[in-house]
């Protein structure tokens, strides 16, 4: 996840208006679902706010350091691991 962040921060402006930043955004919503699913059992989970394609990587980056607080095995990190790789490969970085 740090990677893909990186990754996302060199990126040119053209290559995360095409869809890197939709993707690390979709992303970071995700892993911010399933860590408030885990901390906040029967509450409807938040949606982060989309806080333009220039933050995309910092939120990935606190969505997925919260989310690996709340895993419990290696079955939900090997889970979340290809959450983000997918995400990385749609994203083109």
């Amino acid at each position: 996840m740090d990677q893909f962040a990186d990754r996302l921060r060199a990126a040119p402006q053209s290559r995360l208006q095409r869809s890197a930043a939709a993707e690390a955004l979709a992303l970071a919503r995700e892993l911010a679902r399933r860590t408030q699913l885990v901390e906040e059992p029967g509450t409807a989970p938040r949606e982060m706010p989309d806080a333009g394609m220039f933050a995309a990587a910092d939120q990935i980056t606190v969505a997925g350091h919260d989310h690996a607080l709340v895993l419990k095995d290696e079955d939900e990190v090997a889970d979340a691991a290809k959450l983000v790789e997918e995400a990385r490969e749609r994203a083109g970085v």
